[in-house]
Parts: structure tokens; C-alpha cells; sequence
């Protein structure tokens, strides 16, 4: 990596949600900031700024990360995924988002990006995860209002929907 000044602007070019996209970040602006502010991708949350909470989670080259402890100018070239690349289409859910909602698995929503984005790894990784597996990831997030019992619940569903579907369903 070139050295940049640190109150210059540097071009950031990434992939986000499949659309080629540019924004300005200082060398020490946060990942977090450049997604929300940059590129107006709001969805993506920021609890702690310290990596515990997990609610900024997103993808980068397909690996889950905290983009809270991640600088714009590291995902320069890159490729991301937000909670908004998750539908489909405009509007539809992903199979993941419904089986969030329908096992109520959400409440205030704020820690819910994170978890579907750590979520979505791990279906992509291993559809055939156990409870355990689903344990771990979660306890990578704080979530203060489920009590993560319907959370779990829905990743189990949808998790025993893609065994018996063969994987003909985006998650």
C-alpha cells in the first residue's frame, strides 16, 4: 500500500452488493463510517466501535468482519456485502430474513444485520451446521431484547429447509 497523508482524501473503490461503487475516506475512517456515510448503505449498524457487539458486521471477500475495526482504505478494491445485498430482489426477502421474522426473532432489530450477515456465512460455509455451530456464531453478537432463543430457532429452520431443498433456495 502507497503512503497517504492523513488529512488528504484518497479514492476508495469497492464492490458493494454486487454494484461497482467509489466514495472519499481518509486513511483513518472507518470501514463503518465509509459504508454509512460514504455510500449510503445504512443498514449496516455501529454499537461499541470496539468489535464486541457485532451489530456492524458485513462481508468482505466473502468472510464475515467487524467493520467497526476495519479502515475504509483496507477495503480498497474489495468486494462487500451489507445486510441490503441479503434480498434477492427488490423487496423479497431472503430465506434467512423470513424465518428471522417469522420465529420473531427480532425485536428492536438493532443487533439483526449483523447477526444475518455472520449468519450467512455460515449457511454458504456449512449448510449441515449443528446447534453448536449456531451457538458460536451467535456468541459473537450482543443482542439485548430476544434472548436468543428464536434467533437460534430460525437459523435451525433454515438450516433443515436448505437440507431438504438441496440448496435451491437463496439464503
Amino acid at each position: 500500500m502507497s503512503e497517504m497523508k492523513r488529512d488528504a482524501r484518497h479514492v476508495i473503490q469497492v464492490t458493494l452488493n454486487g454494484e461497482k461503487r467509489s466514495g472519499f475516506a481518509q486513511p483513518r475512517m472507518l470501514l463503518s463510517d465509509f459504508i454509512r456515510h460514504e455510500l449510503g448503505a445504512t443498514g449496516t449498524h455501529v454499537g461499541c466501535e470496539h468489535g464486541v457487539c457485532g451489530a456492524c458486521t458485513i462481508q468482505l471477500d466473502g468472510r464475515a468482519i467487524r467493520s467497526c475495526l476495519t479502515l475504509a482504505v483496507q477495503a480498497d478494491g474489495c468486494d462487500l456485502v451489507t445486510v441490503e445485498g441479503l434480498t434477492q430482489r427488490e423487496a423479497e426477502l431472503s430465506l434467512l430474513q423470513r424465518a428471522m421474522k417469522r420465529h420473531h426473532a427480532l425485536q428492536c432489530g438493532y443487533c439483526t444485520p449483523g447477526i444475518l450477515m455472520s449468519f450467512d456465512v455460515l449457511m454458504r460455509k456449512n449448510p449441515k451446521a449443528s446447534d453448536q455451530d449456531i451457538i458460536d456464531v451467535l456468541a459473537g453478537h450482543l443482542c439485548r431484547c430476544t434472548g436468543y432463543a428464536n434467533i437460534t430457532s430460525a437459523m435451525r429452520d433454515v438450516l433443515d429447509q436448505i437440507k431438504s431443498n438441496a440448496g435451491g433456495d437463496h439464503v
